[in-house]
């Protein structure tokens, strides 16, 4: 099949079939005269790539669990391992984001918003709160 029907059925636009090519992730068959030619293998292969990056894991991540995916002799402990790390990252951005917003609400609660100069959100970027 043709990239658009691979990008289709896989749910990725071409650019990022090309993309993962590009990078090793993916080879396609070519055809005598050169074009690509997607298996069904392909687009499970894909359609693996799609969920693993939406669920945040990195290209070389993808590409470890790939390899693991395709060895029959692997064992679950070295994937759990990979999504315990990804586990883990995600839980400390979480804190991150909560951090960041107890910070903008108090800055956005102290701000009067009125037709004055003063502003505390301005002295708190330019280092200038408290002083």
């Amino acid at each position: 099949m043709n990239i658009g029907t691979a990008g289709e059925r896989a749910g990725l636009p071409p650019k990022t079939i090309r993309y993962y090519e590009d990078i090793g992730l993916l080879v396609p068959e070519r055809q005598e005269n050169g074009y690509r030619d997607y298996s069904d293998d392909d687009v499970h292969r894909l359609r693996f790539l799609q969920r693993s990056r939406s669920l945040g894991f990195s290209v070389d991540e993808c590409r470890q669990l790939l390899s693991l995916y395709g060895d029959k002799g692997r064992e679950s402990a070295e994937v759990k391992a990979i999504a315990e790390t990804k586990l883990a990252e995600v839980q400390r951005k979480i804190e991150e984001l909560q951090s960041l917003r107890e910070v903008l609400s108090h800055l956005v609660t102290h701000c009067h918003g009125d037709g004055r100069p003063d502003c505390p959100i301005l002295d708190e970027l330019s280092g200038k709160a408290g002083d």
